[in-house]
């Protein structure tokens, strides 16, 4: 249950006692060592970070259903999350993917070529690209927040434009602890099957809560940049609500017809990125985020046919 009132006088120890989830969040944020008698405000004051901030990371860390709320946004401090997903994206790259490659490779040892071949490029894929998906936040997501902070506006750019999509990253690790748990040969060794579930299952958790990071602190505190302090988006009320573009059209029928984010990119020779800027002010006009929500709605609005629809 998340912590409703922030106490400065709260113990790291019992922080640790109610969810052991949030070992890894105190380790990015520079906190190692004998917890001792250090309370939450000790910690801050040591790091030089914003205790509000710091209890609203912990609450998305120990509540799925968290939600930040408006004063919570305005008075946590943006510099704390940008650093905060920075450590993070090191953490990924250099410590738990490396450790959970190391892993797989002693628990693949008993498969022959073929099965270690397949599975590691099914591995290797996939750590491409989290490894892509951080450095485009490290190369233009992290720079803008910070120009925005140094009081530079933003020209055409919001954070909109830059956020990408995280589907297919917890699509694949999602398959990747089905692999491991269903897939593997009898010969693979029980004990290292049983440690690589932890580690996957622990990673799985870690990156929800870190996508969690980015929509529901992250992009909310830089729209407040963006607006001057106003939070979020003026709504369209449903008699003015704002029309879909002829692209966002094309996006909403290619979304509709199952095709993929790059598959649409290539179709319309656009980038990915301009794709998922497109999806998201789709969904931002209509009110609409899933797939069979917008399938649904570009049928009754005659964007496609009931027969174009797989």
């Amino acid at each position: 249950m998340a912590l409703t009132e922030f106490n400065p006088n709260i113990k790291l120890s019992e922080l640790v006692d109610r969810n052991i989830h949030v070992i890894g969040l105190l380790e990015r944020l520079g906190v190692c060592g004998n917890f001792g008698d250090m309370t939450v405000g000790d910690v801050c004051s040591a790091h030089s970070m914003d205790p509000g901030t710091f209890m609203m990371l912990y609450n998305f860390y120990i509540d799925e259903h968290f939600k930040p709320s408006e004063r919570m946004l305005k008075e946590g401090r943006i510099e704390d999350v940008v650093e905060y997903l920075h450590r993070s994206h090191e953490y990924y790259l250099d410590t738990a993917l490396k450790s959970l490659s190391r892993l797989l490779d002693l628990l693949l040892a008993p498969c022959n070529e073929a099965q270690k071949k397949v599975f590691r490029k099914f591995y290797n894929d996939y750590e491409d690209e989290l490894n892509r998906h951080f450095e485009f936040e490290e190369r233009h997501v992290m720079p803008y927040v910070r120009s925005l902070l140094e009081g530079n506006a933003g020209g055409e750019s919001t954070i909109e434009s830059f956020t990408d999509d995280h589907n297919s990253i917890n699509e694949k690790i999602s398959d990747l602890k089905s692999l491991v748990m269903n897939s593997l040969p009898e010969g693979c060794d029980s004990s290292l099957r049983m440690q690589a579930l932890y580690m996957i299952c622990s990673l799985e958790y870690d990156l929800d809560r870190h996508t969690a990071v980015e929509e529901e602190i992250l992009e909310p505190m830089v729209q407040l940049l963006e607006n001057n302090g106003s939070y979020g988006r003026p709504k369209d009320s449903d008699e003015g609500r704002e029309a879909l573009s002829e692209r966002e059209k094309e996006i909403l029928v290619g979304v509709a017809k199952g095709l993929l984010n790059k598959e649409i990119a290539d179709l319309y020779n656009i980038s990915i990125y301009t794709v998922i800027t497109h999806r998201k002010n789709i969904t931002r006009k209509t009110g609409i985020k899933s797939v069979a929500g917008l399938t649904v709605y570009a049928l009754l609005n005659g964007l496609i046919d009931i027969n174009s629809v797989e």
